[in-house]
């Protein structure tokens, strides 16, 4: 099968710029919100007015946000309660000033989706956008010594919540077990011909390389979805042709470090973005060999050292993806 090049331009602002004025107040401490460009070209791009978004781990409601104001449905799942009451009254604010759609925020587990989400939406959906959680390494914001009186740094804002069970918080063998529950509650609650959109990154752990992209890629297809498309989108601003960085404080960090071990990486400007859809035939069986290929071996057997890949650029985890930023699926 071949699949088409494709690299979203998502960022012609930061994302702090493109959520000014959407968000009460308290929405900026979640560690790791959606990129409201990358929600939001997905979202014109999948979909039409009036149909029905769904984000099954939606945080602080970037997603439902997005879709509201395109004049779209939303409904949205997260499981931390501080994140849901924002991402309620975020949604509820987008749906008076859009003046059309409607939005549900419910709270719970995500593998519970289709008990979670109302009866009469199962079947329904048209898109889902959404993002694994990841670990705190670069997560956060920072406050300095000019802010806080102190020598040095602090870092604050970089914990999803302080229950263990928060799959933030799992290895990552258990992580990628969970969200393919996930993504197969996510197919059950799919219309037949709708589009699920991922956005992951890479991390390093003991210095390896973790290709989560990759493991979302099978946890996708084990989830009995099909995929039909791997994308960029950017979180680098163009300018005359050339790439403008927005690099976070610890992305900065991690690739200063990485440097001073002889590590080339460079700051990271894209978000992997996986695609895949629900079957028009059938009911999209999930794989009968395993509903969870992405187990630990499986994970491992994706990974790289540290040196093997002169010339890539920084992950999101301190970690690194490939330089070159198009490719077909076929070809990873």
């Amino acid at each position: 099968m071949t699949y088409p090049f494709s690299v979203w331009n998502t960022a012609p602002t930061s994302a702090p710029a493109q959520r000014k004025g959407r968000y009460v107040a308290g929405s900026a401490a979640h560690p790791a919100k959606m990129h409201p460009g990358i929600a939001a070209h997905a979202i014109r791009t999948y979909t039409q007015p009036g149909d029905l978004v769904l984000d099954p781990m939606c945080g602080i409601g970037t997603t439902l946000v997005e879709a509201l104001h395109l004049g779209r449905n939303a409904l949205g799942i997260e499981y931390e309660p501080k994140w849901a009451t924002l991402a309620s009254l975020n949604t509820r604010t987008a749906a008076q000033e859009s003046g059309t759609g409607t939005g549900i925020v419910r709270c719970g587990d995500a593998r519970h989706l289709t008990d979670l989400a109302p009866a009469d939406a199962r079947g329904e959906v048209d898109l889902v956008v959404t993002s694994p959680p990841y670990g705190p390494s670069v997560h956060g914001q920072v406050r300095s010594s000019r802010e806080t009186g102190e020598p040095g740094v602090v870092k604050k804002d970089f914990r999803y919540g302080h229950d263990r069970a928060n799959l933030a918080h799992v290895s990552t063998a258990h992580l990628l077990e969970a969200f393919t529950e996930i993504l197969a509650q996510c197919r059950t609650m799919l219309r037949p011909g709708g589009t699920v959109v991922v956005t992951t990154r890479p991390w390093r752990e003991r210095g390896e390389l973790i290709d989560l992209p990759s493991a979302v890629l099978a946890a996708g297809k084990a989830a009995g979805l099909t995929p039909s498309e791997r994308c960029v989108a950017l979180l680098a601003g163009i300018r005359n042709g050339h790439l403008v960085s927005r690099p976070s404080f610890f992305q900065m960090k991690n690739v200063r470090d990485a440097r001073r071990q002889g590590i080339p990486l460079s700051v990271v400007q894209h978000e992997d973005v996986l695609l895949f859809t629900r079957s028009r035939r059938g009911d999209g069986m999930l794989c009968s060999k395993s509903r969870t290929p992405a187990s630990a071996a499986g994970c491992r057997s994706r990974t790289c050292a540290p040196r093997s890949q002169p010339g890539a650029t920084e992950g999101p985890r301190g970690g690194s993806v490939s330089s070159t930023v198009l490719w077909r699926q076929g070809e990873r």
